[in-house]
């Protein structure tokens, strides 16, 4: 295991920009495709990322996103494509705005607000990267879900192990393991580095893009854990329900960031849960903020 991404690209990565390289139907019109998977609905990240992409590409290049905040109204469905509709709220001197809705068969499943600044500087300040071991040395997902041992349930450990666009290595894998008898439930915390899985192009846009996908990643499970559950749990109906994501600097997604993920609230079946994003250099990169369902179902 390396700190370097110099692998060829894989052919999730490949695939992951193939989606988000949507088609231009007509002004502000686009056309997103889903990947080839098994899965019963969209991930919320594709989605967050292809609506992202939409805007985008109504802005003029010099001004980038700084912020989004969207909503999740219905699942979405993997075997039809998306449509992103943009509408272009606001052009001003410093500060561009647009709406975007995403939808599939005739129904708004997703939209989101997205903002964009032109490059300006200020005043800056930012908190300490948690104190945590570095991606070096840390089981990869395959390698967690080889190992032997762990204590994962089977489940956690293929979501682990799945080939996937955005490589994970876990800090602490003892939010996975049984809870033991007694004893204080565990605090709402999860480090998790991540990076695309293969170097990407070096487009600052889709370097943006790809972490808004991945910014949807182990993010609601967080408000499990005082619980001693986690979205692999039959027992917990699971679901996005709203995003927000910031863009604070410049970022490189192929590699190494550190998501450092709290739950500070749960309450009516719904879970909070925060990120903050940073490079291995201690740069707060980006910020995430979500609420999610976290229903207990009989069954």
């Amino acid at each position: 295991m390396t700190d370097a991404n110099t692998d060829a690209m894989t052919d999730a990565v490949a695939e992951l920009i193939a989606i988000l390289d949507l088609e231009r139907l007509e002004v502000d019109l686009f056309r997103g495709q889903n990947p080839r998977t098994g899965w019963r609905r969209v991930f919320g990240g594709q989605v967050v990322a292809q609506a992202l992409v939409a805007a985008t590409r109504t802005v003029p290049d010099d001004r980038p996103a700084h912020s989004l905040h969207a909503y999740f109204m219905l699942p979405g469905d993997p075997r039809t494509p998306i449509v992103y509709e943009v509408e272009r709220i606001r052009d001003g001197r410093s500060f561009t705005t647009r709406r975007v809705k995403a939808i599939q068969h005739g129904r708004a499943i997703f939209a989101t607000t997205v903002s964009y600044q032109v490059v300006e500087e200020g005043l800056t300040h930012q908190p300490a990267m948690p104190a945590v071991a570095g991606p070096d040395g840390l089981l990869d997902g395959k390698a967690l879900a080889a190992a032997g041992g762990t204590g994962m349930p089977e489940a956690i450990a293929a979501y682990f192990g799945r080939e996937r666009p955005i490589a994970l290595r876990p800090v602490d894998l003892n939010r996975y393991l049984p809870a033991g008898a007694g004893g204080r439930a565990p605090d709402p915390i999860f480090n998790v580095w991540l990076r695309a899985a293969s170097a990407l192009p070096d487009d600052p846009a889709l370097h943006r893009a790809v972490l808004a996908y991945a910014s949807d990643m182990t993010l609601l499970d967080v408000s499990l854990i005082p619980h001693g559950r986690s979205v692999f749990d039959p027992t917990i109906q699971a679901a996005s329900l709203d995003h927000a994501l910031w863009f604070h600097r410049p970022v490189k997604i192929d590699e190494w960031l550190l998501y450092a993920q709290d739950s500070p609230v749960a309450g009516g079946a719904r879970g909070f849960a925060r990120g903050q994003i940073f490079d291995r250099a201690g740069n707060l990169v980006a910020s995430v903020a979500q609420e999610g369902l976290i229903r207990p179902t009989r069954d």
